[in-house]
């Protein structure tokens, strides 16, 4: 069984992929649409991709339930935890026109974030590819890279962030490579890989966080936020999975 672990890069989307009862068997690869990672050669079965699943017709004070639930856990990092709007928010083409849109459908009123508007993009091509091809939602987990790195770290909040000033913070990502090093499931050379042309270090980084959780899935664990995972008006599910552990 193969698993892979996703996250959103220039390129488009940056995935790696691993055998579950074999480590040596992976590789990275970076593609142009998320769909291709699905139907790619090896069929992982389970994909964890650090991008929003499920959205909400309104928002109730500051995002989804998932998004309420884990940044409380995050410490410092919680910043990372972008509110989700409504789902004609997220459809907006135009950032003006997003902010309306969301202030008029989120109690109380809450614009959009510019990094969050920049992702709405790849959030509608998920929810899109979803909505068309069902027999992908058994397979597809919605993950948070820093709430997978709360659970490699024993259920703590990291002291060091991850960038600065968006710009790759050394210690930080030295910290959540001997993480994932820790983890005992993936090989160094993984690990310490250069990523590919159209993907940054911290993508690369992040895919992996995403592929522990997809792993520990893999293998019968998984834990998610809200647990039982909710459902929004189409029947995607609405959680944030990582580490059972």
């Amino acid at each position: 069984m193969w698993v892979a672990g996703v996250d959103g890069c220039r390129a488009g989307w940056i995935a790696v992929l691993m055998r579950v009862d074999d480590p040596d068997a992976s590789r990275i690869m970076t593609v142009a649409r998320f769909e291709a990672v699905a139907d790619a050669p090896e069929q992982p079965a389970v994909i964890a991709v650090d991008m929003p699943i499920g959205l909400p017709e309104r928002t109730e004070g500051s995002g989804r339930r998932p998004e309420q639930l884990i940044r409380p856990l995050l410490g410092e990092r919680q910043s990372s935890v972008f509110a989700i709007p409504s789902r004609r928010a997220v459809g907006a083409i135009d950032y003006a026109d997003a902010c309306v849109i969301a202030a008029a459908t989120s109690d109380p009123p809450r614009k959009v974030s510019r990094q969050g508007f920049g992702i709405f993009p790849k959030i509608r091509e998920i929810d899109a590819l979803l909505r068309a091809r069902p027999d992908l939602v058994p397979r597809v987990y919605e993950v948070h890279p820093e709430l997978a790195f709360w659970a490699l770290n024993g259920r703590e909040a990291l002291d060091q962030p991850k960038k600065v000033k968006g710009t790759p913070y050394g210690p930080g990502m030295a910290l959540r490579r001997e993480l994932l090093g820790r983890s005992g499931d993936l090989p160094d050379g993984l690990i310490q890989a250069p990523p590919p042309r159209g993907a940054a270090a911290d993508d690369l980084l992040d895919a992996l966080a995403g592929l522990t959780v997809a792993l520990d899935l893999a293998r019968g664990g998984g834990q998610s936020f809200p647990d039982p995972p909710g459902r929004d008006a189409h029947g995607l599910p609405v959680a944030i999975w990582t580490l059972r552990r």
